[in-house]
């Protein structure tokens, strides 16, 4: 299955959260508490991380693709950049970044 994949930066996790499982029709897959959000649907796979800073704004796009080897992230012609991996990379990778999920 390959998912597009676009992560956001958010003013409030818990109130993006409560918005977005509305908008998606779902709650998130894994959930870091104060930090990270991650949902994964039929064709999209979403993430949000808590940055005040930088709220609304777009922070990297890609593709969650289960024929990815491990994880890889490159700009683009724009400066966008673009990630490539697979489930169980990003599920790697959301640890090392953000701690362990308290749902997944």
């Amino acid at each position: 299955m390959k998912r597009f994949h676009i992560a956001l930066a958010v003013r409030d996790l818990d109130a993006s959260i409560v918005d977005y499982s509305a908008r998606l029709g779902q709650r998130p897959h894994a959930v870091v508490d104060g930090k990270y959000a991650m949902w994964r649907t039929d064709l999209l796979n979403f993430s949000i991380n808590q940055n005040p800073d930088r709220a609304g704004q777009l922070r990297h796009i890609g593709f969650e693709d289960d024929s990815a080897q491990g994880f890889t992230s490159t700009p683009d012609v724009n400066g966008i950049e673009w990630e490539h991996f697979s489930a169980k990379a990003q599920d790697e990778r959301i640890v090392e970044m953000y701690g362990i999920p308290v749902s997944a």
